[in-house]
């Protein structure tokens, strides 16, 4: 038995991910599988507490009250916020309600990690997860005991980039023992949705584990973690102060006076560059945890669906780097695009791969779905804002493109219809 059908529901989500697939089988018959659900940002005038309880429910009706699978690709706030529970009145309650038959996330959220030869790798990169959720929560606690001082645009853009790497303790929690089975997953796993999708082949073509990537290890251990040593230094609460958590104990400290008038530009200077300093780690946490996304591919009569999450170089080079896998991303009927449209998530090897892109007249030309939410994250003027402007011309010129921004205020989601 094979669907005949697919439908593809985008949430609003604003900036971040939601995405329910339906498969439709003959006589009716229908699974369900979610994809993300979380958000930093709604569109203005939208409440973001009332919307994502609004698209909780909407799930549940649409899936008649039982989910198939769900899949968290990772760990950020704006791919897995939702699941967050509130004493059973939360979004996150009701997606638990659901009972999903299959939870599939990247093998780094494993909290028991297999006794093999990859073990220790493996436990550094989650120690270095875990030490990254550290630093961001240290970064966002502090932004909010001292607000000022900073350039214009560092403290938004770091109260962003910290709120989203801050570990999402109750979704995390609540995604671990939801379903029936839990699956982490990496690159090469075997199909995870085999028992509940019939018909429909699923490939893990990402994250690659550490044993399988070195380039996975240098973006994720080396760069961040050589800042994480010592994660106190930079943040705790009583440092620069004196006390036990500073690097200088029994030095004087004292905060709320007054500096003299000589010494005020210079000290404006240094917090804007202690500013920059953390944006630069802050940005270094971002981009590995962007690369331990799942990246998957739906199979199914013929057609192929991509959904790479936020997927970044790192993580995409080990599955364009094998040939076999390469020819098959060329066939790509759906692309999910990755990370909201940013410059570093759709590789220009991985687009000028996609045989089916191509002018509107072209039959069975390529579907492109984009969840995003300008001018949220990143800057025009360093060419870093999300959705990067080039990479949306071509999926508009190259592609049939459904972005959420073109949602009508009010309506919850889009509805993709695809024959299979």
């Amino acid at each position: 038995m094979s669907p005949i059908r697919l439908h593809l529901f985008t949430y609003q989500v604003g900036f971040g991910d939601c995405f329910l697939l339906r498969f439709v089988y003959p006589e009716n018959q229908l699974r369900h599988v979610l994809i993300d659900f979380g958000s930093m940002g709604m569109p203005k005038g939208v409440d973001a507490g009332k919307q994502m309880l609004a698209i909780a429910q909407d799930i549940e009706k649409k899936c008649a009250g039982r989910l198939d699978g769900v899949v968290a690709t990772h760990r950020h706030a704006d791919h897995i916020n939702g699941f967050t529970t509130r004493d059973g009145k939360g979004p996150g309650d009701i997606i638990r309600r659901l009972q999903p038959k299959v939870v599939l996330q990247p093998w780094t959220e494993d909290p028991d990690l297999p006794e093999d030869a990859t073990q220790p790798a493996a436990k550094d990169q989650v120690l270095a997860l875990k030490a990254m959720n550290d630093v961001a929560a240290g970064l966002v606690e502090r932004l909010q005991r001292v607000p000022k001082g900073l350039a214009p645009g560092q403290h938004d853009r770091l109260g962003f980039l910290g709120q989203n790497n801050v570990k999402n303790v109750s979704a995390v929690k609540n995604l671990m023992d939801m379903g029936e089975q839990t699956i982490y997953a990496h690159f090469g796993t075997p199909d995870p949705f085999s028992t509940i999708l019939p018909g429909v082949g699923t490939r893990v073509l990402g994250p690659p584990t550490i044993a399988q990537s070195a380039k996975v290890r240098k973006q994720a251990r080396n760069h961040p973690e050589y800042w994480l040593r010592q994660p106190g230094l930079m943040f705790a609460p009583g440092s620069g102060s004196g006390g036990p958590s500073s690097p200088f104990p029994k030095a004087d400290g004292r905060r709320g006076t007054q500096l003299r008038l000589s010494a005020r530009w210079i000290a404006s200077r240094v917090r804007q560059s202690q500013g920059q300093q953390w944006l630069s780690i802050v940005t270094e946490l971002d981009k590995a945890m962007n690369n331990t996304s799942l990246i998957l591919l739906f199979e199914v009569n013929g057609k192929r669906l991509l959904f790479p999450g936020d997927a970044q170089i790192e993580n995409w080079s080990y599955a364009m780097d094998n040939p076999e896998v390469f020819a098959l991303l060329s066939d790509v009927d759906v692309y999910k695009v990755g990370h909201h449209g940013s410059r570093n998530a759709t590789p220009k090897r991985l687009w000028s791969n996609f045989h089916k892109k191509g002018k509107q007249k072209d039959a069975q030309r390529l579907v492109s779905v984009l969840s995003t939410l300008p001018d949220r994250h990143g800057h025009e003027e360093d060419h870093t804002e999300v959705p990067r402007k080039t990479l949306l011309d071509e999926l508009e010129s190259q592609s049939d493109l459904h972005d959420t921004q073109r949602l009508a205020p009010g309506r919850l989601c889009d509805e993709l219809i695809v024959e299979l």
